[in-house]
Parts: structure tokens; sequence; C-alpha cells
């Protein structure tokens, strides 16, 4: 007889018996990791239909492919690189562009002697520990991660919101290691500066290079 399948079973295990056909155990891991994918896929698409449909095509790619995955990464890992790639095609199908490297788009603004100085600074009332504790600061965050360039909120999602190691998400995007530090510290440097728009003591605000008094 074997062993039954629960919440419990660890992913590896799961991954081996769905490799040797046992349906359930697959299905346990789409119940599982379904939640996170979507979330990527609509952090990076802001649109329902497509982050389902990205959803699906992971999970279907991730059966089609499964013998081929290794463990050299996580299962989870490995869904994310899947929901990157497909999540990808979408964004490039609404430009017009054709499916190649995000690398060859690379831009002269991804050098890291071309980050602008910050027009917008100010300290922060309260310390970052205290702000997750705000109902509100997930709403903020959203929205000033969807106010980030696309293609560094693509690593920023990724690298710190996914946590994939930097190579991961080089591999996931198709980028250089180099580039997407570059990205990601342009991301992180934006996403402060919309935070702090609404979240800066206005008493200590910089803009522009000017301190303006209320």
């Amino acid at each position: 007889m074997k062993p039954r399948i629960s919440t419990e079973t660890p992913d590896p295990e799961l991954v081996q018996r769905a490799k040797r056909g046992e349906l359930d155990a697959f299905e346990e891991l789409a119940t599982r990791h379904e939640q996170r994918i979507y979330s990527l896929a609509m952090r990076m698409l802001r649109h329902e239909q497509d982050a389902e449909d990205v959803t699906q095509q992971t999970f279907l790619s991730a059966v089609e492919h499964l013998d081929g995955f290794r463990g050299d990464a996580s299962f989870s890992t490995w869904l994310l690189r899947i929901a990157s790639h497909a999540a990808l095609k979408v964004i490039r199908k609404r430009k017009g562009l054709a499916i190649v490297s995000l690398e060859e788009a690379t831009e002269p603004s991804d050098r890291p002697d071309s980050f602008p100085h910050p027009e917008f600074i100010a300290d922060w009332r309260q310390s970052p520990e205290q702000l997750v504790e705000r109902n509100e600061t997930r709403r903020l965050l959203d929205e000033s991660l969807a106010l980030v360039d696309e293609k560094h909120r693509l690593v920023f999602l990724l690298r710190d919101v996914e946590g994939m190691t930097v190579k991961e998400t080089a591999d996931a995007l198709s980028l250089s290691e180099s580039n997407v530090k570059v990205r990601l510290l342009r991301a992180r440097l934006q996403l402060r500066e919309h935070l702090t728009r609404k979240l800066g003591d206005p008493e200590t605000r910089i803009e522009g290079g000017h301190r303006q008094h209320d």
C-alpha cells in the first residue's frame, strides 16, 4: 500500500510520486503553490484573466516537463521560473515585441553610473517594522510597486518578493546577473521614493533638492 498523501508530505516526495504517475501527488503540489503563482502573475501583469491564464499554463507546462525537473532548485522556484516566462510572453505580446531575451533590450540607463538622484527625500515617521504592522502598508506597497518601471519591477518581484537568488532571477528573465543587480537597485530606489511620498514625515521633506515648508 502506497503512503497516504497529506499536507505534511514534503514537496520532493510529492514530485517523485508525481513522476511515477500519481495524479493526486501533483494535485497536492498544485494546490500548495497555486496562490503564490497567481499572486506573482497578477503583480507582473495586473490583469486577472491574464494572471489566471498564466497560472493555468504554468501547471500545464509543469506536468508536461516534470520528468525534466532535476531538483537543482526547489520545486516552487522551478514553478516561479515557468510562470515568469509565461508572463513575459504575455507582456511582449501586448507590446507587439518578439519573444527575445530581455538582455537584448537593455538600455544605457541600466548602467550603475546612471542612477538618477531622488527627487523626493524625507525621513520615515515609523520604522520599517512598524510600517509592516499597519493594515494599509500592503496596499501602499502594491500601489507603489505598480509605479516602478516594468523591467525593474519584474526583477524586484522575483528577487525581493519571491526570494529567488540573483542567478535564479537572471535565468528566469534571461538577463545577466550583473544586469539583475543593477535593475534591482533601481527598483528599490524607485520604490522607496514612491513610498516616501506617502509615508515620509512632511517636516523633513526635501523635494528637488529644496526643503519644503508646509
